[in-house]
Order: C-alpha cells, then structure tokens, then sequence
C-alpha cells in the first residue's frame, strides 16, 4: 500500500437515509436538462434551436472566448425547450429523448494507442468531454492550451450520504484504466488518484496502472481532491493542476473502448426523507420527478409548523436546491431528500438536555453518542451574526491556510491578501464544512465565490 496520509481535520456529518448497495432501477429519462450554469466559466453560445434534432454527442453549447470547447447532449432526441432567466441568461436545454438512442460517429477507439498528446486532446474537445475536467485554481473548465503540472482524480467522496464510488464503479475497471492511459499521455505530471485507507484494499482502483495512488484517512473533506491536493503538490502562483471524477474518467474510457459519448452512470438517492435509500442507473440531467416516488412526503409537524421536502441535486453541504420540478447536475453523484426547516423553535439555545438534536460543539448531549444517526433538516438554528473569530473553521479545513483571514481578504477585495492567503487552494466545496460549522451563518461557500470571480477578473 502506498504511504498514508492521515488528515485529523475534519467533520463527518452523522445524518439518516445512506444508499443501500444496491440498484433500485434503470431509468430511462423522458427529458434531460442541460444546464450551462455547471460549468465554471462557461460563456455559453447555443448552437441549437428548439425543434432541432440531436444525437447523444451532438455539440448544443459551445464556449464564446473557447470555441474549441463544447458541451455535448446527453442523448438522443429532440431539444424541447431553451431555457432562459434574467437578463436573457441561459439556464436550461431542455431534450425531449428518443426511446431507440444514437450516438455521433467518433473514431475515438482508432487512435487510442497510438493518438499522440495534439490528436488525444482534439479528440476529447471534439467530443465534448473536456468540459469535464476542470482546473484549478478556481474550479472552471480546464485551457487546453495550458500544460497542467497534474491530473487529479479523487477515488472515493467522503461527504454526506455521498455515492460509494468502489459500487458505483464496479462494472467500470476497464473504462477507468482507459481513462487513465488516454490522460497520462496529455500530461507529464501523471495521473494522481487519492483511495481512501478503509477501502483500499478492497477497491479495484488500487491496480490501476500508469497512475500514482495516493492512500488518505480521516473525516470528510478528505475525498475533496483539493484537500488531496493541498497534501500531494500544493498549487502555488503561476501553477495549475487539472482534475476531474470518476464518472468523467469512466466516459473518456468509454470514448475511447467503444468510440461513444456514454455519460450513462449509477447515482444514490439518499437522505432522511428517502423511503428505501438506494441507488439508481440513469443520465445527468433527470427530471427530479423520475424519483419523486422515493421521497417520503407524508405531512410532518415540527414545533407546531408543518415542513416540507427539500430535492437537493449534490449532497447536503454543496448541492444544489433544485425542487420537485428541477433536473440534476452534470457533476453530482447524489441526489439528497431533506425536511426543509421552516419552523421557529422556541428557546432552542437554552435546552441542552436533548438527544435528538446534532451539535458539533457540546452544546447537546448528542456528543456522548458519537455513532448515532440523527434525522437532521435544513433549519439553520438562529440568524446571521456578527463575524467573529472562534476558531471553529480551522478545526474542520484540514489545509495549511489561515481560512477566517481569507474569509475576510475576500471581503475587502485584496488582491494581494487572497493569493497570500491561499484562494488559489480552494473552492466551495472545500470550505462547505466551514459553512456548515459557522456560528455567524455566514454564506462561507459564497464569500470564497466572491473571491474566485474577483480573482478571474483580475487576472484576465
């Protein structure tokens, strides 16, 4: 096994409603959305119309500043409807699919031994699968005219209720070593792959060749690979470093094993509100009313205030709140199912004595029964406070940054502060945990979005 770094940092979130390993059903979407607003510094040019037909690989978007990069259909069939918010923003392609689905013609599979680093990277533009790889910093879709240091791919995702990826992927070594040869041959960094140490062993990812395994342990964030690559090769001013998941490194394989844009993959439905938490084989972009039917959505009273259910495309802590009319994202593995919190609890903060309730702090007495589960909602517990320094964000990042005073550069706009302090490290996901443990509920997640969009007009 490969040396093991153990992250002490950290926070795991002990919530109800965990997929059981098993595949509930295969659902064959009636309607996909394709939603721009997924991909980070997208500046979207449609190049469809309504009515239009298309095939699973045919280019809809395309990047105004990158029109090399293109973001392809899902699938085959119809576009039924663009839609549109403020300002005439581009929201949502909305595809009506074919029952019989075709794929756009690739010679992918020809030259996937013999492809040199050019040919490979056109081919993956082409087909509208770079759009998946992101870069960092900042998280947006990767420059193909840059040479990365690394790719890194994270093996497991340790966040709430997240999908297991060692059964998610369990049909996919094949695709996934493709993936790998296909982009150790576009970098001279390699292929890095963070494995958690608990599943190692037993995780096929483990004898993936051409690619340099990386064993972490510890409590989530450990599966973000921005914490993985914070410990591996830390990114200083002037580098980047590429990644993307396993979903995205099984359809590159895919491309190249059987010459077809297959997005085709295996998602959990989970979370308190589940009725059998399970998991289901299916495209990015579903209907969320393709699941309806594993939520439970019986009346429930709480502190005399009726709530409802919260459809949350991603998990708990950066998903996206989509509703029962919305569709899922191009990169989530999990679709949560939560009671909203839209009560008042009456003197909440001075009944300690409870044992229903999670506390990260030892406010409750919830800390006495560390493996218990606890049927938790979206009730922030109190308003926003006042910005104050407790030290409570340091205990849950495990990065070698000094996040409250990043926190705090963002909001002054320093330039000079931020790459001081490290925003060239982080995105969202990396600091949700600080959301989540913020006695001021401040919005952690849009403060560092703040900062990364400053910083991408500023060095533009």
């Amino acid at each position: 096994m490969s040396n093991k770094i153990l992250l002490r940092k950290g926070l795991n979130i002990p919530i109800k409603g965990s997929a059981v390993n098993q595949i509930a059903r295969s659902i064959s979407p009636d309607i996909l959305a394709v939603k721009p607003t997924d991909f980070r510094g997208l500046n979207p040019k449609l190049l469809v119309k309504e009515g239009d037909l298309v095939k699973a690989g045919t280019p809809i978007l395309a990047d105004k500043k990158h029109p090399e990069i293109l973001i392809c259909s899902p699938a085959s069939g119809t576009v039924k409807e663009i839609v549109r918010g403020e300002k005439r923003k581009l929201l949502q392609i909305l595809i009506q699919t074919d029952k019989q689905q075709e794929y756009e013609p690739s010679n992918a599979h020809d030259i996937c031994t013999s492809g040199e680093a050019k040919e490979l990277k056109e081919t993956l533009l082409s087909s509208g699968l770079w759009a998946l790889i992101k870069q960092r910093p900042y998280g947006t879709i990767a420059d193909p005219s840059k040479e990365p240091k690394a790719i890194f791919i994270s093996g497991f995702d340790s966040a709430p209720l997240a999908a297991e990826m060692d059964y998610a992927m369990k049909n996919e070594f094949d695709n996934m070593q493709m993936g790998v040869n296909i982009l150790s041959k576009i970098t001279k960094g390699g292929v890095h792959i963070g494995l958690h140490a608990d599943t190692f062993a037993g995780s096929p990812m483990h004898r993936l060749q051409k690619a340099k395994i990386h064993v972490f342990d510890g409590p989530h964030p450990v599966g973000n690979v921005g914490i993985q690559i914070h410990h591996i090769s830390p990114i200083n001013k002037g580098e980047i470093v590429w990644t993307l998941d396993l979903y995205a490194l099984v359809a590159i394989g895919r491309l190249f094993n059987k010459g077809v844009f297959d997005l085709r993959r295996v998602i959990a439905v989970a979370g308190p509100k589940v009725i059998k938490p399970a998991y289901i084989e299916t495209l990015p972009g579903i209907a969320i009313k393709e699941i309806a039917d594993f939520a439970d959505t019986s009346n429930e009273v709480r502190y005399g205030d009726e709530v409802g259910v919260r459809y949350i495309s991603g998990n708990i802590l950066t998903g996206d709140n989509v509703g029962i009319d919305g569709y899922t994202g191009i990169f989530h593995n999990v679709i949560t199912i939560m009671a909203e919190g839209n009560y008042r609890e009456m003197f909440g903060w001075i009944k300690p004595l409870r044992s229903k309730k999670f506390s990260v702090s030892r406010s409750y007495f919830s800390w006495l029964m560390p493996r218990k589960k606890y049927n938790l909602d979206t009730n922030l517990n109190g308003g926003e406070r006042a910005f104050v320094v407790t030290g409570v964000y340091e205990k849950v990042l495990p990065m070698d940054i000094l996040p409250l005073y990043l926190f705090k550069a963002i909001l002054a706009e320093d330039i000079d502060k931020m790459e001081q302090l490290g925003i060239y490290e982080v995105i969202e996901e990396d600091v949700a945990l600080c959301e989540f443990v913020c006695p001021s509920k401040s919005d952690i997640q849009d403060i560092i979005s703040r900062g990364i969009n400053n910083m991408i007009k500023e060095m533009s």
